[in-house]
């Protein structure tokens, strides 16, 4: 019997005891738990990115169409009211947009929308399209040019978002 413990005692056991089996899957498990919402943040942030970054493309094209369609004229004979380019039967069917504009964060395609200037100083109000059934996505002027921001649901009335909001 003595000569049996000596001989284990002799040889390298390898492997690891369930202890460190177990310590290592609840560090593995606290990791996953703090790793996985933070992927789930940053595939939200990046979605908002790409809609704010299609608006930017939008109200580019826009821009093109005012300067060689209207002579860079955002009031165009009317002094009444806002300059509205309609996305669609505007800036696609004119050659300014691709027709097959579609939206990054969800592959929809966009069916309308507009681009709405201040008529007083040609200032960018805001970006809106829809998608499919989807309520219209609005994004205010100064967050398109920033591009950073993200949607809201009514209408801007002014380029800049409210404080505290």
């Amino acid at each position: 019997m003595k000569t049996a413990i000596l001989r284990r005692l002799g040889k390298e056991e390898k492997g690891f005891t369930l202890i460190e089996l177990l310590a290592v899957i609840v560090i593995l498990g606290i990791i996953a738990a703090i790793a996985v919402p933070l992927i789930g943040n940053i595939i939200n942030k990046s979605k908002e990115d790409s809609d704010i970054s299609m608006a930017r493309q939008i109200y580019d094209a826009s821009r093109i169409y005012v300067t060689s369609e209207l002579n860079g004229d955002f009031k165009n004979g009317d002094s009444t009211s806002n300059l509205s380019i309609p996305i669609i039967t505007t800036l696609q069917t004119k050659g300014y947009l691709d027709t097959n504009v579609i939206l990054p964060s969800s592959k929809d395609p966009i069916v309308s929308g507009n681009v709405v200037f201040r008529k007083s100083d040609g200032a960018l109000l805001y970006v809106s399209y829809v998608t499919g059934t989807a309520a219209p996505s609005y994004f205010y002027g100064s967050e398109v040019l920033a591009g950073k921001g993200k949607a809201v649901a009514g209408e801007p009335t002014s380029p800049n978002r409210p404080s505290g909001s």
